[in-house]
């Protein structure tokens, strides 16, 4: 494992912080997503500054602060019933995400959040995951039980990960095409994988979509970073020109989908800060 930086302890989630005032909590939204519709956020990480497996290009949280492929606990169990137990009957939404502050994998007790959910809501519950972990079992197992996986696949080999993603040091490619393999294997619910197409890697669309029907995924989701960060995204014309290279899968483009109106739950009490749309 790579070094860990070392960090000054954040404030706990569910305890009062000294951002903006607010109460920040493990739950935010619903948020709009053009691909799960009105979404309610669980963050496993929950942390002011990301701890994620990668430091992509494109992402809006900005550049990773603990980069890692360290499973650990962020925040308990017990923080995240109590956050739910508190806002979940006022929420509509149509699906429970995990995602937020890092890679949500990286949270060793993200079962128990899992079982929890299923104890107090009938909602199907996802998961965005940048796939890093998947090589490894037990994280496949954890994540069996969920209704839809969204996994991530930027790059078509390493030198184009490293250029993308920027992956912890023992982070290769070929662990985490295998990991989805693997996962797509015994997986019974909707899988889809997740591109994020850049100037970088838009000549590759071709080979990205021949790895993708390896998978046989559910469905394709074809993004560009629309919301404000480091990269500039592509055009409408350019992601309609990749969506053709995918041609026979389920592909949907960040151009095409439709986003449905939300009402978040006490935002001045579930504090969104930087966290990305579920």
């Amino acid at each position: 494992m790579i070094d860990e930086p070392q960090m000054d302890a954040p404030e706990q989630p569910g305890k009062d912080s000294d951002l903006g005032g607010f109460h920040v909590k493990t739950v935010y939204g619903p948020v709009s997503s053009w691909r799960l519709g009105r979404s309610f956020g669980v963050d496993p990480i929950c942390r002011e500054d990301k701890v994620c497996s990668f430091d992509c290009v494109y992402c809006q949280l900005g550049r990773t602060k603990e980069k890692t492929c360290e499973r650990r606990e962020f925040v308990s169990v017990d923080d995240v019933k109590k956050d739910l137990d508190e806002v979940l009957a006022r929420v509509e939404a149509d699906i429970i995400t995990f995602s937020g502050t890092g890679e949500p994998t990286l949270a060793s007790n993200l079962r128990g959040m899992i079982d929890h959910i299923r104890e107090v809501s009938s909602l199907p519950i996802a998961i965005l995951t940048n796939s890093s972990l998947l090589s490894e079992s037990k994280v496949r197992k954890e994540l069996y039980d969920l209704d839809v996986v969204v996994v991530k696949l930027d790059a078509h080999n390493q030198e184009l990960l490293e250029k993308i993603n920027r992956p912890c040091e023992e982070i290769t490619f070929e662990k985490i095409l295998g990991g989805i393999k693997k996962f797509r294997s015994n997986y019974p619910n909707k899988l889809a994988v997740q591109t994020m197409f850049i100037d970088k890697n838009k000549k590759y669309a071709s080979e990205i979509a021949s790895l993708t029907r390896e998978i046989e995924p559910d469905e394709v989701q074809i993004n560009t970073p629309l919301r404000p960060c480091p990269v500039k995204p592509l055009d409408k014309w350019e992601i309609e020109k990749i969506k053709t290279e995918f041609r026979g899968l389920n592909a949907i483009s960040v151009y095409e989908a439709e986003k449905v109106e939300v009402h978040p739950v006490d935002l001045e009490e579930v504090y969104i800060r930087k966290r990305p749309e579920p």
